[in-house]
């Protein structure tokens, strides 16, 4: 029968009722299919129980898959870090780590000699194209301004775009920029140009950090960071010497007419071109970070990578043999995939748009977020300029209702003020005019000729019948001057500063020594760094380098300063190296570059504040900024302290 043919097809539910006629179950199934038959409770809307049973089969299936995928995802994110440090420990520490760190370091030298040159050329370029005194303050804000905007932005590119890649334009960027200066006529564009190069190179010490670490092991981290960190003396230490060696040389130069002038500072600011583009040059034949393209998923490219590091190393070791034998690296979820995930959540473009950069704006909080460390530092060439500006001011000399007639002025005036004076039929020619001052003066049938001048001036004055020819005296030398049958013939355009009597010596060798002293501070840190540990160097050197600005209070003159600040740069060196080694260990990988930008960030802009309480307050006593310099160091100190070690962290 039909019955018994639907139980042995597998249908055995069936056999538990009792059989029925033929005719019976014609009836009972006439005009409808076995699948057609209807629950009575779906007229109601009501699930059948057996759906409801499935569903929540189904659900406990799909629960129990997605926790089997977080938490394979989870131990493949685990393993990542300790599978990369046994591929770097497999690759070695060899001859492609060494070439890595002299082309990074030539980039690192890069910033360093940026770090000078405007203070450099600064003497020399605010005479050369009359800057005064705000503007002169102005291209030293704005330029580190544009440092401390580098950073941030170009850190953060770095972990979007490649650390290659980033510091191949950072350079590029700085390289243009800075040669465009060198030929810059007007402030305006002097300013313009400095910026950029300024936005450029503010950029290479996150990328620099960031990308060696990444092909660094652990053991050797600590140390080689540190190695790293001397490229910027080396920096500091080739602007100043080549500034002492080109500025001074006014003749090193070339003009072109009255409107285009090329002296030797401009040519000091081109020489410093050359660590930037053998920097430049050197990262284009380098790869790609292998960290980061395994955190973007890249993973082929970074196997390649690794083995170019692994047989560039055991090559130069005399073991060509040596196969690298890693076939398969773990790789993270990336940001784009959690993005796809939620796509179902946030449909729209606008609505992705906003996830992915809120997600982007609270990485970047967080990374804010352990950014306890401060950093100090005193602006010694800048005391010792105060110093030499008071020596000057005290042998100034004051004269005061003297008449000078029928006199030839054939010598030049220095240092001068000079009150309610009369000249009458006098001539000044052929001379220097240097830091004078006339004040309610008369000069009356006189006449001036060839007359260079620097930071000299005529207030309340009362000029008749005078001609000024071929002199640099303009309008704006005058003011409140009362002009009657007054002649300027053939005036000078700028303020043909005579460089062998402007440019401080002093100024360079304090920068040549304090690079220079930091030398023994940069050997002892990368020697111990793995030794005793980067919370004993920070917390050590910002404690000690806090007594030693208390010496500054002792210091009455220039060489005491000097003395000095050379000890205060050995000591403290120590704690930049640590805190250099320690921000790129604390965060993860694909946020390393941020926050190492957002950190250097902060430091500028705590320069910048630091430049205006120094320029606010040195004018009346120094103790104000010492101490604050003082506290400063201390509370860094302290607060290092507390810092987790990270001498056996392996890189998240």
């Amino acid at each position: 029968s039909s019955l018994q043919q639907r139980g042995q097809d597998g249908y055995p539910y069936q056999t538990d009722y009792p059989p029925q006629d033929e005719d019976a179950a014609s009836d009972a199934t006439e005009g409808a299919d076995d699948d057609d038959q209807m629950y009575e409770g779906e007229y109601q809307g009501v699930p059948h129980p057996d759906e409801i049973k499935e569903a929540r089969r189904a659900a406990r299936i799909e629960a129990r898959r997605k926790a089997r995928m977080a938490t394979q995802q989870e131990e493949e994110e685990e393993n990542l870090p300790e599978q990369y440090e046994t591929i770097m420990e497999d690759c070695g520490h060899g001859r492609f780590q060494w070439m890595l760190f002299f082309v990074l370091g030539l980039a690192l030298m890069a910033d360093g000699v940026d770090g000078f040159v405007v203070g450099f050329v600064l003497p020399s370029a605010e005479k050369d194209m009359c800057i005064s005194n705000a503007d002169k303050g102005l291209l030293g804000l704005l330029v580190y301004v544009a440092m401390m905007v580098g950073a941030l932005v170009w850190g953060g590119l770095s972990d979007k775009m490649g650390r290659r890649k980033c510091l191949i334009y950072v350079l590029a960027i700085d390289l243009i920029f800075s040669f465009l200066s060198c030929f810059a006529q007007g402030y305006g564009f002097f300013l313009f140009f400095r910026f950029c190069s300024g936005f450029g190179i503010g950029g290479s010490i996150p990328i620099v950090y960031t990308y060696f670490t990444e092909f660094l092991q652990m053991d050797k981290r600590g140390e080689h960071l540190s190695w790293l960190c001397m490229f910027w003396m080396l920096g500091g230490l080739y602007a100043s010497f080549t500034a002492w060696g080109i500025i001074p040389h006014y003749g090193w130069g070339f003009a072109i007419g009255s409107e285009f002038q090329m002296h030797s500072w401009r040519l000091f600011i081109l020489v410093c071109l050359f660590p930037a583009l053998a920097a430049l040059v050197g990262v284009v034949f380098m790869p790609e970070s292998p960290r980061f393209l395994l955190e973007n998923a890249r993973h082929d490219e970074a196997w390649m990578i690794l083995r170019q590091v692994h047989d560039t190393n055991w090559k130069a070791k005399g073991e060509p043999e040596r196969v690298f034998t890693v076939t398969n690296i773990k790789t993270p979820q990336t940001q784009e995939d959690e993005f796809i995930e939620i796509q179902s959540d946030t449909g729209t473009a606008f609505q992705r748009w906003t996830v992915r950069h809120m997600t982007m704006l609270q990485q970047v909080c967080e990374s804010l977020s352990h950014w306890n460390k401060i950093k100090s530092n005193v602006w010694f060439p800048d005391m010792i300029k105060y110093m030499q500006y008071e020596e000057y001011e005290s042998k100034v000399r004051v004269f005061h209702r003297e008449r000078v007639e029928r006199f030839h002025f054939n010598f030049s005036l220095v240092n001068q003020i000079h009150r309610e004076g009369e000249y009458v039929h006098d001539k000044f020619a052929n001379i220097e005019i240097k830091s004078v001052k006339f004040e309610n003066s008369l000069f009356e049938n006189c006449y001036f000729e060839d007359i260079k001048s620097t930071n000299t001036f005529f207030e309340n004055c009362t000029i008749k019948n005078t001609v000024f020819y071929n002199t640099d005296l303009w309008q704006e030398k005058f003011k409140n001057c009362r002009m009657e049958n007054t002649t300027f013939l053939h005036p000078k355009k700028g303020c043909h500063l005579n460089f062998q009597e402007e440019n401080d010596i002093v100024i360079y060798m304090v920068s040549f020594l304090g690079s220079l002293a930091v030398l023994p501070g940069n050997i002892i840190s990368a020697l111990f760094m793995d030794k005793i540990g980067r919370i004993r160097i920070i917390g050590g050197s910002m404690l000690a380098s806090s007594a030693c600005t208390f010496l500054l209070l002792l210091s009455f003159s220039q060489g005491a300063v000097i003395c000095w600040q050379c000890l205060f740069y050995a000591v403290s060196v120590a704690a930049w190296n640590g805190l250099e080694v320690i921000s790129v260990e604390l965060y993860p990988s694909s946020k390393r570059g941020t926050a190492f930008g957002i950190l250097n960030g902060i430091c500028k802009f705590a320069a910048i504040i630091a430049s205006f309480i120094f320029a606010a307050f040195i004018g009346i006593t120094k103790i104000i900024p010492i101490f604050l310099a003082f506290a400063a160091l201390v509370c860094g100190g302290l607060v290092a302290l507390k810092l987790p070690e990270t001498r056996e962290k392996i890189l998240s």
